[in-house]
């Protein structure tokens, strides 16, 4: 069972990979191949599939044994139960939009690191006090976005953020330049049109064109 520092490394490592965490919801599984493959082509590899849908989990799976090369996690896991399937499909992380006592506690002792959603900082002292040092900001935007971690950073210097909610084109290099935030989710390259329509090649260049936007 890794430590949760060795956990925290392990985050670092797969945020520092990223910069940018695809946020994807799998509507039909047909979708789940072509979609992670014109994110990686697009230089996106570490993916965050949520189980929004009943097709989150076989993503997951799906991705874990056909495609072993990308870096995959679970997201919007809202309880224990949710973990633990997360974990048993084969997450190599796991992000909750949002925390609690039992599901922190629950993350402490999972194999797998876990990326706890919080919006203030009581929630991040509820995680800081089981040793959890990196955090989802969500919704970023809502929560007060850049202003609020810059606040954020004075009294909790050693935490890092993946802000996600509201972060776009436009506004990720702003994110991605604060000291405290280690990479940034969304979904502005993944527009539901292009997918239902199985247009690939722009999901392809629109996740080319994010990475190459922050240098």
């Amino acid at each position: 069972m890794p430590s949760m520092s060795e956990k925290i490394e392990q985050i670092d490592r797969l945020c520092q990979a990223a910069r940018i965490l695809p946020v994807i919801t799998i509507d039909r599984e047909a979708d789940i191949l072509p979609l992670a493959d014109a994110l990686a082509e697009g230089g996106l590899r570490t993916l965050e599939i949520t189980l929004r849908t009943e097709h989150g989990l076989t993503a997951i799976r799906t991705l874990r044994e056909q495609r072993p090369e990308l870096c995959i996690g679970a997201g919007t896991v809202l309880d224990e139960r949710m973990l633990a399937a997360a974990e048993a499909a084969g997450s190599q992380f796991i992000v909750t939009p949002g925390s609690t006592a039992s599901l922190l506690q629950s993350g402490v002792s999972s194999p797998v690191p876990l990326l706890p959603g919080v919006g203030s900082a009581s929630e991040i002292m509820l995680g800081y006090a089981l040793g959890y040092r990196r955090f989802k900001l969500f919704p970023a935007e809502v929560c007060g976005g850049i202003p609020a971690l810059k606040s954020l950073g004075g009294p909790f210097g050693d935490i890092r953020f993946c802000p996600t909610g509201g972060v776009n084109s436009k506004n990720a290099p702003d994110y991605l330049a604060l000291a405290n935030v280690m990479c940034v989710g969304g979904t502005w390259m993944i527009n539901p049109e292009w997918v239902r329509q199985g247009d690939w090649q722009r999901i392809r260049q629109a996740s080319a064109d994010a990475l190459k936007q922050l240098g």
